[in-house]
This record gives structure tokens, sequence and C-alpha cells, in this order.
């Protein structure tokens, strides 16, 4: 989910059951206060992943001195209900020109910083003219987006806010037409998963809209 906050937003505090919440920020401040007595705060160096489990409240603000916030919230459902609740937060790996980042991953993976079901997520940063390789597993499917610029793959033409969607393993080919900012994700369809959870809740998100004009 792609979220904008303007300088000086406040979301009071609120909770997610059963989701598993990843704070991408590659650009402005995110932060983060909960009951736990934790103050974080989310920027291009760091990432956040709230596992909420079976269940967990926070807040999220921006100061009036911060720049406008534009992140990606990543919501990915878990294996299992009423898992423990826990915060994941930390210092990415330090990013490459036109090679791919890995972000997270499932537990037990290798990664960093990982979510409790089977989604690994790359990023990559293009200069004009540089292509890539989508990542890809053998019968799993990629999902990508185009956070800034405008790639070609496969024959058509992706945005600023636009997506993509590899059906099967196969190699796709990108190439960036500008200075690029693309995020993938590589998901097992067959993977298990809880559906209930705060997300897709419309009263839900209807309160937090009314906690952010608050």
């Amino acid at each position: 989910m792609e979220s904008f906050l303007a300088p000086g937003t406040h979301i009071k505090l609120h909770e997610h059951v059963q989701d598993e919440i990843v704070s991408w920020v590659p650009a402005g401040v995110m932060r983060h206060d909960d009951p736990q007595g934790e103050h974080l705060t989310v920027d291009a160096d760091h990432l956040m992943i709230m596992n909420a489990g079976r269940g967990f409240r926070h807040e999220e603000r921006t100061r009036a001195d911060d720049p406008p916030l534009r992140m990606l919230q990543i919501f990915v459902r878990p294996h299992a209900a009423d898992l423990e609740p826990q915060i994941q937060h930390g210092r990415l790996p330090e990013p490459d020109i036109n090679a791919w980042r890995h972000v997270f991953g499932p537990s037990g993976s290798e990664a960093r910083f990982t979510v409790r079901n089977a989604v690994h997520c790359h990023d990559i940063r293009m200069g004009p003219g540089d292509t890539a390789v989508l990542p890809a597993r053998p019968g799993w499917r990629t999902y990508f987006f185009v956070f800034s610029g405008c790639i070609d793959a496969d024959g058509q033409t992706f945005g600023e806010a636009e997506t993509g969607l590899c059906p099967d393993a196969a190699e796709v080919r990108i190439h960036a037409a500008a200075a690029s900012l693309v995020v993938a994700f590589v998901v097992d369809p067959d993977a298990p998963i809880c559906r209930g959870g705060t997300v897709g809740d419309g009263e839900t998100v209807q309160r937090m809209a009314a906690r952010a004009r608050s």
C-alpha cells in the first residue's frame, strides 16, 4: 500500500491483528511509538517490520519539520493466526546501483528482516539505460512496483506507481528509460495464509483515517 503523510501528521494509537506490516521508506521519515516504549525512526537507511500476530498497538507520526513522506507499507498475510507479536527495526544493507538488494524474506531465510510467510522482497536503483533481470523462483510469482522512474519490461512500459506481474519463473529483463527505483516481490502462490486481520476491514481503515485527520 502506497502511503503519503504530510509534515505534522499524527495517526493515533491503533491496533493491528494478524498482519505482517513492512514500512519501507526510500525518502523522508516515518516515526513509530508504541506502549512498549519503542520510539523508532524509519527512513532510507532503516526498515521496520511489525509482526502483529495476535495484536500490536502503535502510533505513527511525522514532525512539522519533516519532509513530505511517501512510502510503501507492505502487508503480508502470515501462515497462521495468533502468532507472537514482535517488532523488527534496524539498518538496511547499503544499496548498490543496478543491483537487487534483499529487503526481507521468509522466517528462516538468509534475509536480515523476515516475515512469517513465503515472500521475498527486493529493491533496485537503476540509472538511465541500465538493465537487470527480475528476481524469480521456480513455481513462484514475481510482482513488481515502479516507485519512481520508468522501465520497460518484456516490451511493456511501466511508469511511476505502475505494477506488473510475472506469472511464472521465466527470465524477464527490465530496462530503465530514466533513473528508476523498483521493488519486486517473489511470492509462493501455494503458501498457506491466515485470512483474518486488520487490513481489509473497511471500518478499521475508516477509523485509522479519522485518527490521521484529528
